[in-house]
């Protein structure tokens, strides 16, 4: 590929990334990403044959850099479900287009070998292994233990709107006003102890 064609191709996923985060994906319009792509929809289609080949090609760069940015580190899941909360807050788009493919999904499975399914389960099996190790709670199913993280790094952003007006009206215990933390610290902070509770062998 030409370094232009490059260039028209990442412009187009830029565009389709607000556009899918901005309308979902029954609302996203081709014409709308091929305008702000600043190209045309022939030539928008010559890289991507449809809407759904534009998604799942952000759905993968997006896990991508997830992965990248935030590795799963089996001797410190507190840590990485701070890390990944905090991904979740520089990057609000990865956090809308799952949104909106979890209110959009058509209960289709994915096939075994898809990419995004073995990237899950690699990280099911992480927890199987710090399981086996003794790092954390057994007790678990591994794969709903890893939605149960991936809640808590999501949660400020699925937070309503008026719990999080009383999250920034209250005064957080015990600590003196110079000293107090911003609402958005405070929750992280929540967020890696409810990890590390939740994660935390038994006796």
């Amino acid at each position: 590929m030409s370094p232009a064609d490059e260039t028209t191709r990442t412009r187009i996923l830029e565009a389709a990334l607000r556009e899918f985060a901005d309308h979902g994906i029954a609302g996203a319009r081709i014409n709308r990403i091929a305008a702000a792509a600043r190209t045309s929809k022939e030539r928008l289609y010559a890289y991507f044959h449809d809407k759904e080949e534009l998604l799942e090609t952000i759905k993968a760069q997006q896990m991508a850099e997830i992965a990248r940015a935030v590795p799963m580190d089996p001797a410190d899941l507190p840590g990485y479900v701070g890390r990944l909360f905090d991904h979740f807050q520089r990057h609000p788009d990865h956090h809308r287009i799952a949104a909106w493919c979890a209110l959009e999904d058509t209960g289709q499975s994915l096939p075994e070998d898809h990419p995004r399914l073995a990237a899950y389960r690699a990280k099911v099996e992480k927890l199987r292994g710090a399981q086996q190790a003794g790092l954390i709670d057994a007790g678990w199913d591994p794969a709903a233990l890893l939605s149960l993280l991936i809640a808590l790094a999501r949660s400020w952003c699925h937070m309503p709107k008026e719990v999080r007006q009383l999250a920034g009206a209250a005064e957080p215990p015990l600590a003196p006003h110079p000293l107090a933390l911003p609402p958005l610290a405070l929750h992280r902070a929540a967020v890696v102890e409810a990890a590390r509770r939740l994660l935390r062998p038994p006796g």
